[in-house]
């Protein structure tokens, strides 16, 4: 496989795992530029990794060299970048979420195949042993038939992580905890339970924080099939713990606590992956996590351009997060179940 020569757009919170997961993979992506509009943040990124930088979004779009970009900027911007790079023919790996609405979402999704270039975005937590363990259960129906699939996020983020500009705004970030943390554990519970039908959903901002949108959702989920399950996210719980997704099925029960898998059948048998004491840490840091699950991604998407297929993680895959967050948002506001939108 060739060398993916990429460009770096965006060097705020989100830059460091991606760095550090490109600084390993030497021989199969190349840093060529990256970007970001402040001078001291561009300085401070090439000290640190050693990485070249460039003054303007330009010097990346009009480098023929560069195959592919990583958009790591703010969501509010991405339609406009995602834009400009899939004009420039570049391929693109997008930091999630797709951007602030499900129209813009789909807005980038149009652009990068109109123009013909591979998008995916960054649900990292798709790579962890375990996930890639239980989506291999699911798919040999070793749960069987399900009957239930429920997720709690529960994260901590002081007043200060919003006294940010933007943080937590309908404007920059497009909402709440479901949008910007939750979203990951939606992605997630989506990939292995499918579109539940509707929603009952509640969302609200505690008296913990003062900020535009919720910090607190809960809901009931309703499937197809006649499964329910649960949704609860919130930043306000002190001082964070890991992500839980549950899924209960007619052969047996799987609950996945962070990187940790621990599945029971009812022939007997059993299956844990991943380390239970890493599962049961507090996810107190904001960015407390290493880089190997960037680095599978960035793997992915590298192979994914070279064999000429899509990402594992497609903007149509990451889609459904939203429509499902749309839905929990609209039944808080009117009160009644919400019917998911199903792009099956």
């Amino acid at each position: 496989m060739s060398v993916l020569r990429v460009g770096i757009i965006g060097l705020g919170m989100a830059v460091a795992p991606h760095a550090e997961a490109l600084l390993a993979l030497p021989g199969r992506i190349e840093v060529v530029a990256a970007f970001s509009p402040t001078a001291s943040r561009r300085q401070e990124f090439s000290d640190r990794y050693g990485l070249p930088v460039v003054d303007s979004l330009q010097a990346i779009l009009s480098d023929a060299s560069i195959d592919a970009v990583l958009i790591l900027t703010p969501p509010s911007s991405h339609l406009e970048l995602v834009e400009q790079a899939a004009r420039a023919g570049k391929h693109i790996l997008l930091e999630k979420p797709l951007d602030i609405s499900t129209e813009r979402a789909e807005a980038v999704i149009a652009a990068a195949r109109d123009a013909g270039v591979k998008l995916g975005i960054v649900f990292q937590n798709r790579f962890r042993p375990a996930s890639l363990a239980l989506a291999e259960l699911l798919s040999q129906g070793r749960l069987g038939d399900l009957i239930s699939a429920s997720a709690r996020r529960d994260n901590w983020r002081t007043q200060s992580y919003y006294d940010e500009p933007g943080r937590g705004t309908l404007q920059r970030d497009g909402g709440g905890v479901l949008m910007n943390q939750a979203i990951h554990t939606l992605d997630l519970l989506l990939s292995f339970a499918g579109t539940p039908l509707e929603v009952t959903g509640y969302a609200r901002t505690s008296p913990i924080h003062t900020m535009e949108t919720e910090d607190l959702a809960a809901c009931v989920l309703r499937f197809a099939n006649g499964a329910i399950g649960t949704i609860s996210a919130t930043t306000c719980a002190y001082p964070g713990l890991p992500e839980r997704i549950e899924l209960i099925g007619t052969k047996g029960t799987a609950v996945l606590i962070g990187p940790h898998l621990s599945a029971q059948f009812q022939d007997g048998t059993s299956l844990t992956v991943g380390d239970p004491d890493a599962g049961r840490l507090a996810d107190a840091q904001i960015m407390g996590f290493g880089h190997q699950l960037h680095e599978a991604l960035l793997s992915d998407f590298a192979e994914a351009i070279a064999q000429d297929r899509s990402p594992r993680i497609t903007g149509e895959m990451a889609l459904r997060a939203h429509d499902l967050i749309d839905a929990i948002l609209l039944s808080s506001r009117e009160g009644r179940a919400v019917t998911v939108r199903d792009r099956a």
